[in-house]
């Protein structure tokens, strides 16, 4: 099996089980809703991109259209550092 810096994991109701995939540099989503793949309408985007620096650490980052949304920092060797970027706002915001 292929190492991935970024690996994402899947659950939904029609698989039995959860499918997984991993990314090396940037993976982006595009989320439709609607009532089929013909009737569907572009409700947001999100991608998570991996930059891996001269030293070794490796900085991620969550992005909600286009907004980051959290940022780790991950020495070499070391747990990832965390930040959070929205606030309370960002969540409850409605349209």
């Amino acid at each position: 099996m292929k190492q991935y810096p970024i690996w994402n994991r899947v659950t939904s109701c029609i698989y039995k089980g959860g499918k997984s995939y991993g990314v090396k540099e940037r993976g982006e989503v595009e989320v439709l809703v609607g009532t089929s793949s013909r009737n569907s309408y572009k409700f947001l985007d999100h991608k998570t991109t991996c930059k891996i620096f001269e030293d070794g650490s490796r900085e991620f980052r969550f992005y909600v259209d286009d907004q980051l949304i959290k940022r780790a920092v991950m020495p070499k060797g070391k747990a990832p550092e965390i930040r959070r970027f929205y606030s309370s706002w960002f969540v409850a915001k409605s349209d």
